[in-house]
C-alpha cells in the first residue's frame, strides 16, 4: 500500500508514535510519505520505501496567523496525485483530520477516492479539542473520517463523552519496538554518573507541563529519600521545569536531582533506572511509562485516564489517586527497599511491556487500512 502519514514531527508521543508505526510499514513493504512541516524527530534514516514532503506555509501580511490547515490540505492533494498515494493516515483530529478532510474533497472533485484513518491521541479530544472554538470542527472531523482509532478505551470513552460521535471508533494501544531494547549494552560507567552504587536510581520523562503535576514528582521523590538513598532524573523541558528547580532548592534536595532538558540519552537513563513516577493528572494512554517498562522499570503513577489500561496495579507497579503523593512515595518503598520484590517488579514490567510489541499492534494497522481501501 501508498500510505501518507500526516503528525506532528516534534518529540510529543503522538509524533513518536505515527513515525514509528510509518518506519515499521515501510520495512514491511509498504511505501510510506511522511506529510508535516518538518522531519520528524524519530525519522533519523530515510529509505526507498520512506518519504518526506514538508509542508511550506507562505508568509501573507494579509493573515495575522498563517493558514497551516489550507497548506496541509493543498500538499495532501498534490502528493496523493503525484505519488498514487491510497490512503490518508492522520494523528490528531485538529487540524489533521479537518486537512485530511478538505484534501479529500478537492481531489473527489477530480475524480480521485481516497480513504482516511483517523487517530485520536488526547490533547486534541480532552483539551484542545473540547475548547467551544474547536468542539464543531473535531466532531465534524471526526465524523467525517472513514476509520477511526484512538489509543486506549479511556479516550475512547471521553471522546464519546464529549462529542456527538457517529463513527465507531476502534481502539489500537500505542506500543513499543522492544528489540531496540538492547539490554547488553549497558555499563557500569554510565551508571556511575548518575548515581552512587547504593543510590537507586528514580526517572521521569515528560513534556513538564502541568497537566504532568511535576510538583507531585518531586514531592513523591523527597519523602522517598528520606528513607533510602536515592537520586531522581528529570527528562524533558517545559512551562514547569524552573519551578520544579526552585521546589528542589527549597527541600533541600538539589544534589539529589538531575535536570536533563531534551535529553537523546533517554534509552540509557531508562536502563539503569530501578522506578519511573508518572502521577499526571491525566493520560490518554502513558507512552512513556510504557517505555519504561520496555526497559525493565516498575511504574508508580496515577490511576487517571488509560494509565490502568498500561500500568497494572501490584504487576508492573502501583496506582494511585491524583495528587496522593504519601501513598505513591509508600508503594514506590514497597518496590525499592527490597533486591528481591525490585526485581520482581523489574521482570513483571517488562512481561506486561511485551503486549504492546510493535509487532503485536501493526497487524491490526494494517487490517484497517485494508478495510478503509475496500469499502471506498
Amino acid at each position: 500500500m501508498k500510505i501518507a502519514i500526516v503528525c506532528y514531527p516534534t518529540f510529543g508521543g503522538s509524533g513518536v508514535v505515527a513515525t514509528e508505526l510509518g518506519l515499521e510499514l515501510a520495512r514491511r513493504g509498504h511505501e510510506i510519505h511522511f506529510i508535516t512541516y518538518s522531519q520528524p524527530v524519530r525519522l533519523a534514516l530515510l529509505s526507498p520505501n520512506v518519504h518526506y514532503h514538508e509542508v511550506n506555509v507562505p508568509e501573507y501580511p494579509l493573515f495575522h496567523y498563517q493558514p497551516y490547515e489550507l497548506a496541509l490540505s493543498s500538499k495532501l492533494v498534490d502528493m496523493v496525485k503525484l505519488h498514487k498515494i491510497e490512503l490518508l493516515h492522520v494523528h490528531y483530529a485538529i487540524p489533521h483530520a479537518y486537512a485530511g478532510y478538505m484534501a479529500k474533497q478537492m481531489l473527489k472533485d477530480e475524480g480521485i477516492v481516497i480513504p482516511m484513518v483517523t487517530t485520536l491521541h488526547g490533547t486534541d479530544i480532552t483539551l484542545v479539542g473540547n475548547h467551544p472554538f474547536y468542539k464543531p470542527a473535531v466532531s465534524f472531523s471526526i465524523n467525517k473520517s472513514d476509520i477511526v482509532t484512538s489509543v486506549s478505551q479511556s479516550l475512547k470513552d471521553d471522546t464519546n463523552t464529549l462529542f456527538t460521535i457517529t463513527k465507531d471508533i476502534v481502539v489500537i494501544p500505542n506500543f513499543i519496538e522492544l528489540e531496540l531494547h538492547d539490554k547488553s549494552a549497558k555499563t557500569n560507567c554510565f551508571r556511575s554518573v548518575l548515581a552512587k552504587n547504593e543510590e537507586r536510581i528514580i526517572t521521569h520523562i515528560s513534556n513538564f507541563r502541568k497537566v504532568k503535576r511535576i510538583p507531585d514528582v518531586i514531592q513523591i521523590f523527597n519523602l522517598i529519600q528520606q528513607k533510602i538513598p536515592a537520586k531522581l532524573m528529570m527528562v524533558g523541558d517545559g512551562p514547569e521545569k524552573e519551578k520544579a528547580e526552585q521546589l528542589c532548592f527549597e527541600l533541600g534536595i538539589q544534589e539529589k536531582v538531575i535536570f536533563f532538558g531534551n535529553s537523546h540519552e533517554i534509552d540509557s537513563i531508562l536502563s539503569y533506572s530501578d522506578l519511573f513516577l508518572l502521577p499526571s493528572q491525566t493520560e490518554s494512554f502513558g507512552l512513556a511509562a510504557l517505555e519504561a517498562m520496555a526497559w525493565n522499570v516498575p511504574i508508580i503513577s496515577s490511576n487517571s485516564g488509560g494509565l490502568p489500561e498500561v500500568n497494572l496495579q501490584g504487576v508492573s507497579g502501583y496506582l494511585s489517586d491524583v495528587g496522593n503523593c504519601e501513598e505513591m512515595a509508600a508503594n514506590a518503598l514497597k518496590i525499592l527497599e527490597n533486591d528481591t520484590v525490585l526485581d520482581t517488579f523489574k521482570n513483571n514490567a517488562f512481561e506486561t511491556a511485551k503486549k504492546f510489541d510493535l509487532k503485536e499492534i501493526l497487524p491490526l494497522y494494517e487490517a484497517l487500512y485494508e478495510e478503509a481501501i475496500r469499502n471506498i
